[in-house]
């Protein structure tokens, strides 16, 4: 009982980043060396997947990778039409990266970064400034900024402090739900060891994949009114 109480109190340290070594003057700590070894894991999948590709489906790989192109061009397509297809290397990388990052935890000793805020809003800040590029790009800088305007122009200043507030509940959503997650799990598993394991895993599964599919799904959503307007 004993050990199982200090295991409780220890468990805010455990979420906590840990330092590893030194990168000159930058300190590296575990959510930053978590993020490569789940870049490292995407990329080595994608590398799998996408050999020896044919030009009608053949075998269980080719499936997967034409699957996964499907379901985000299905996101894509209702919201911006046939032009929206361009869009899916970066929602589908986004969506991706966030679903490896939150699955990280079945690896023994490893944290999802998704649990540390800075990860959360260093996506959220990179996707929001990527969106309204873009939005530069389809609209022009006047046609861009004319959008803050819409539907009326007393709206304008409602509609910049939406955006500017945009990177925050995205990263927090994140952040929180992955955090909140991490910590009720870690404590049904100390507190019932035996009877727990299964039926968290799958939850867990299932919350990382709903996580980055909201991600995504807010990106997209995002992304469709910077290019068509409010």
């Amino acid at each position: 009982m004993e050990e199982k109480a200090k295991a409780l109190s220890d468990i805010m340290h455990h979420m906590e980043p840990q330092h590893v070594f030194n990168l000159g003057p930058v300190s590296i700590d575990t959510t930053v060396v978590n993020q490569w070894i789940a870049m490292l894991i995407l990329f080595g999948l994608i590398y799998w997947i996408t050999r020896g590709l044919k030009s009608r489906p053949q075998g269980k790989k080719q499936v997967i990778a034409e699957f996964m192109v499907q379901f985000i061009q299905d996101l894509l397509e209702p919201a911006l039409g046939k032009k929206g297809r361009k869009y899916i290397p970066l929602v589908g990388t986004l969506f991706l990266f966030i679903l490896t990052m939150n699955l990280l935890w079945f690896i023994p000793g490893l944290m999802p970064p998704t649990t540390d805020l800075s990860t959360t809003f260093g996506l959220a800040i990179t996707t929001i400034i990527t969106i309204n590029l873009i939005g530069v790009i389809n609209n022009g800088l006047k046609g861009y900024l004319h959008h803050f305007a819409q539907p009326f122009a007393a709206l304008m200043p409602l509609n910049i402090v939406e955006e500017a507030v945009k990177p925050v509940s995205l990263s927090l959503r994140l952040f929180g739900n992955m955090f909140g997650e991490k910590v009720v799990v870690t404590i049904l598993f100390i507190l019932l060891p035996v009877l727990i394991p299964v039926p968290v895993m799958l939850l867990g599964v299932l919350m990382g994949v709903i996580q980055a599919f909201v991600f995504t799904l807010l990106t997209v959503t995002y992304l469709t009114t910077s290019i068509k307007g409010h």
